[in-house]
């Protein structure tokens, strides 16, 4: 593409995102779309000579644009909120034009150089102590398999050349609402699905560290080899967060990496009020937090904050001879801290988001996102006919609609068929969790553009909704 033909397909674009962000209000949250809706419109093959870029842009807004769930959107409530702020589009948009592999240090210096200082500025901002090291991983789940490596690494040193076949059986634990990734990545290490162990929770769905305490010891005198321990600070479900300073009591007791997943609420630490579930966390082996969740900061973007960096490398780091530095070349190569080569010039974004905003500005985005989800839940509390299921320390509303007499499985039932209808609406998006075997639904501010309207009308929704389902 010339680079005037570039320039005038780009003011274009610019200008419809502008316009799209703008007027996202006006877009079903939720794609209306069904099951191979798309492909059905699409050609078999791909195209043998080039096609002109407005007929390509034309089937994007016509194809592509109806198949999309706008996470964008005001009134996404569902799962954990995200959104795509203008500096941090800005900021995605060089990255794909500088297009450069931080693999090395030299690949790339300042894609390299950015990434420690900005996850170093975060590191300050989240309150933890200068032996945190910070690096880039693109989610959550590949952070927390990065950790648990490393954790792997440090009670199996062996396991890097021999494999796991020879050894006694690892374990790792983790209460029963941590997020599914960490069995995934204890399955993925290859210390099988038994290999994790889950903890019970108490009423407010945090870990119990005697019961931690005894499933360590009951392990240990069976010839296990514990390994890690993940504690959640805001879990899926209900944001609960798990008491961490005795769980550190036990790890340090019985030697395990004690890994803290705060993929969504490790924001909420950089505002002083709500800091009080964070104590505790810089004596952690590793920390996870996402700023592509409460960050304003497009997906895909995980920092995984480490005290044992040298650790991390250990377990990972492998150079042939095509890889390595020149001599004298003494620098960071961010190949050696995960499992990709390849790697994107995601600081750029964060650099974007954290000088527009400034710390001051994204304190006050996350105190007025809480305020907004406890407004909610105050809304549900006093209203006959739905209760709450779990307290509200961040910014997402546990609930339900529970009629007078109404057994579990048929409130199960109501509430699924509640949010159904309410997502049906496109007006809000929501999403629902189970606790202790029974249906609740989810409400979570996270949006930069969700105002108390967007909220008040979820609401509306719901009680709407609910009504026409007891009919």
């Amino acid at each position: 593409m010339e680079p005037v033909e570039f320039r005038r397909w780009a003011e274009e674009l610019a200008q419809w995102i502008s316009t799209y962000l703008e007027e996202l209000d006006g877009y079903p949250v939720l794609s209306r779309s069904r099951p191979g809706d798309l492909r059905a419109r699409l050609p078999d093959e791909a195209p043998e000579e080039g096609e002109p870029m407005d007929r390509i842009l034309s089937d994007f807004y016509e194809l592509v644009l109806p198949g999309i769930t706008h996470w964008n959107h005001p009134s996404f409530f569902a799962y954990f909120a995200v959104t795509g702020s203008g500096p941090g589009i800005l900021g995605e948009m060089l990255a794909a034009s500088l297009n450069v592999n931080a693999m090395l240090w030299r690949t790339s210096p300042a894609a390299t150089e950015l990434e420690e200082h900005v996850t170093d500025w975060l590191r300050r901002l989240l309150g933890l102590p200068e032996g945190f090291r910070g690096v880039i991983q693109d989610t959550a789940s590949t952070s927390s398999l990065v950790a648990l490596a490393a954790a792997r690494h440090r009670a199996f040193p062996q396991a890097r050349e021999e494999g796991l076949f020879h050894g006694p059986p690892g374990r790792v634990y983790a209460s029963a609402e941590a997020h599914s990734s960490i069995e995934k990545a204890v399955v993925t290490l290859g210390l099988g699905r038994q290999g994790l162990r889950k903890i019970s929770t108490d009423s407010a769905f945090r870990m119990d560290p005697e019961a931690l305490d005894l499933a360590v010891r009951d392990d240990l005198s069976r010839g296990l080899r514990p390994v890690a321990v993940v504690a959640t600070l805001g879990t899926t479900s209900t944001t609960s967060s798990d008491p961490l300073s005795p769980i550190r009591k036990v790890a340090s007791e019985h030697g395990l990496w004690l890994h803290v997943d705060a993929a969504y609420a490790g924001a909420a630490a950089m505002v002083p009020e709500l800091r009080a579930p964070f104590a505790g966390w810089e004596e952690a082996d590793s920390v996870v937090f996402n700023p592509h969740k409460w960050l304003f900061t497009p997906v895909d973007c995980s920092v995984l904050l480490m005290r044992h960096p040298e650790v991390v490398r250990d377990a990972f780091s492998l150079v042939p001879e095509y890889l390595k530095s020149s001599p004298g070349e003494e620098a960071t190569n961010l190949m050696d801290y995960g499992v990709a080569l390849g790697r994107r010039f995601r600081a750029l974004k964060l650099w974007f988001v954290l000088r527009w905003f400034g710390a001051a500005g994204i304190r006050d985005r996350i105190r007025a996102h809480v305020e907004l989800a406890r407004g909610f839940a105050r809304e549900v509390d006093a209203a006959p006919d739905w209760e709450r299921g779990a307290p509200v320390p961040f910014s997402t509303v546990v609930f339900r609609f529970r009629p007078p007499e109404t057994d579990e499985s048929t409130c199960d039932r109501l509430n699924l068929a509640v949010m159904e209808r309410v997502n049906r609406t496109g007006e809000a998006f929501l999403s629902h969790t189970a606790l202790d075997g029974r249906t609740w639904l989810r409400l979570s501010v996270g949006n930069l553009r969700t105002q108390k309207s967007h909220v008040d009308r979820a609401w509306t929704l719901l009680r709407e909704a609910a009504r026409e389902e007891r009919r």
